[in-house]
């Protein structure tokens, strides 16, 4: 079971996602900011890393929202989503092929993670 964690960043009725790149796992796939929990590390210190390392972004890592299990056949996660604000940082993607503020309602109309969508639902009540 890999740990990972996620930021749900609001700006207003929107919300940051990002694709993940070609080459990764899940290519072409869409999905909140965030990555695998190393080992010593809280889930907050990951989730304000993994921002820092692919977004430029210096994160107040808030409520968390819920967490999923989700097999992918040949592994399985467990993502923790969490309600995250940004401190200070000009959004770079690094890591990602494309990063967009989306509405909520909008949410529905990409291709996400398998694993995301569970959240999606969650957020577009």
């Amino acid at each position: 079971m890999i740990k990972v964690v996620s930021a749900v960043i609001c700006r207003g009725d929107e919300i940051l996602i990002c694709r993940r790149p070609e080459g990764k796992n899940l290519a072409g796939f869409y999905e909140f900011p965030g990555g695998k929990v190393e080992k010593g590390e809280t889930e907050s210190q990951a989730l304000v890393r993994e921002c820092m390392e692919e977004l430029n972004l210096t994160l107040s890592v808030g409520e968390k929202i819920t967490a999923v299990k989700h097999d992918y056949g040949g592994y399985s996660v467990e993502i923790t989503f969490f309600n995250c604000a940004i401190c200070a940082g000009q959004l770079i993607p690094l890591e990602h092929s494309d990063v967009r503020w989306v509405k909520r309602s909008e949410l529905k109309n990409y291709s996400f993670c398998p694993a995301d969508n569970s959240l999606i639902s969650l957020l577009t009540k």
